[in-house]
């Protein structure tokens, strides 16, 4: 990743910068508008009724939102990483952890290669090593990867 661009500058350039770290989702604007009906979606289940809709028919329950096919899929599915590149907000989407049953760090570690025993003691032992995770195009070789601009 290159040197922070001063605030002087574009910002779509600076938030492209981060596309580039792996594993790394900022919660930008775009995703925030890409995301607003997910996320409201995942914040009704804050309401005992809704939980209990949900449960009983969960594509129903999406059916009421006004979310994409891939969202929907996606949520279905659990598929946490692709919900958050879909717009999704990790603290809006715990609802939908909680709903099911599961704490914040057992989900998250579903958005690792881990399972939860082995995401549990990585992260005790103080996190994944940063060597090897700084840079996707670095990693790829690639260094005109195509990165986020907006």
């Amino acid at each position: 990743m290159t040197a922070p661009v001063p605030p002087s500058s574009d910002i779509h350039a600076y938030l492209a910068e981060f596309e580039d770290i792996p594993g790394t989702r900022v919660f930008t604007a775009r995703r925030a508008r890409q995301g607003y009906n997910l996320n409201q979606c995942a914040m009704s289940l804050m309401k005992d009724e809704n939980r209990a809709r949900f449960r009983a028919d969960e594509s129903a329950y999406l059916d009421a939102w006004n979310i994409t096919p891939e969202q929907k899929d996606a949520l279905l599915k659990r598929d946490y990483n692709r919900l958050l590149d879909l717009g999704g907000n990790v603290y809006f989407l715990a609802k939908v952890f909680a709903t099911d049953g599961i704490g914040f760090a057992q989900a998250v570690s579903s958005m690792t290669d881990l399972n939860f025993e082995d995401y549990t003691k990585m992260m005790l032992a103080g996190g994944r090593s940063p060597v090897g995770n700084r840079s996707i195009k670095a990693n790829s070789g690639d260094q005109t990867a195509p990165t986020e601009t907006n």
